[in-house]
């Protein structure tokens, strides 16, 4: 194993009038100082200043694409199929990288046998750790998608791409890599955070009984049990009987 290779690394963001935040991510990324990047951004045709400021930064940008799209998992697909590089990492518009986490990356790849990775992240506290015995009845087992997840491009490719029919298509791709292709994965060190989630991103649109039925479903496409599926449910409405009345009341 080559402990000194720098890994050619795809970073993907996907983005759509986030005017007030893609700078930040984009600096983020290409002020990495990483000598070997690949940075493509795929733009589903913001009309509110967006498309600017990625003018401004297109000489840093390998890829650009801008058009419309299906949504922010058909982005993050057209994105991987631009890739070339060893290992793909995301970075929603909202989010972005703290100086040298690519290094942090490399580093991983080069001094163990690894088919992704989950980086330790900043968000409404800190997540760390990778709990891959967990799965089966809590999807808490990692860190994050955007900002922590990376991975070997043709082992992405072998598991497949996102989804567009699930919310959280990205629970979806992890359950697949890890029971049914039994990918290899490990986590940085708490304190090695590779960056922050900004406020106001997709995940946090998500209706929560919407996101919790969508859960459900990954579970019961990926043949899990039905009935205990639907208990996983119950407990999870249990645990938060607060934020699952708001919820009904905002219906009516």
């Amino acid at each position: 194993m080559d402990k000194n290779r720098n890994y050619k690394i795809s970073i993907i963001t996907v983005v759509k009038n986030s005017v007030s935040t893609v700078e930040r991510a984009i600096k983020s990324v290409v002020e990495q100082n990483y000598p070997n990047l690949e940075y493509i951004l795929i733009d589903g045709n913001s009309d509110d200043g967006t498309y600017k400021i990625i003018e401004k930064y297109k000489n840093k940008i390998s890829v650009v694409i801008k058009e419309n799209d299906k949504g922010i998992w058909d982005a993050m697909n057209k994105g991987i199929k631009q890739a070339t590089g060893d290992i793909i990492g995301f970075l929603n518009a909202d989010d972005f990288y703290y100086p040298n986490s690519l290094q942090t990356v490399n580093k991983y790849f080069n001094e163990n046998s690894l088919d992704f990775l989950f980086g330790t992240v900043k968000k409404y506290k800190l997540m760390y750790g990778y709990k891959p015995s967990i799965i089966k009845w809590s999807f808490g087992f990692y860190t994050s998608h955007s900002v922590g997840f990376f991975i070997k491009t043709e082992k992405h490719k072998t598991v497949g791409y996102y989804n567009l029919k699930y919310l959280s298509a990205d629970l979806d791709f992890f359950y697949k890599m890890i029971i049914n292709f039994k990918l290899k994965g490990t986590a940085t060190k708490k304190e090695e955070v590779l960056g922050e989630f900004g406020k106001g991103g997709f995940s946090s649109k998500i209706n929560y009984i919407e996101h919790l039925k969508d859960l459900n479903q990954i579970r019961i496409d990926n043949n899990q049990n039905k009935f205990f599926v639907l208990f996983l449910y119950f407990i999870k409405i249990i645990k938060k009987p607060i934020k699952f009345f708001k919820t009904c009341l905002k219906k009516k």
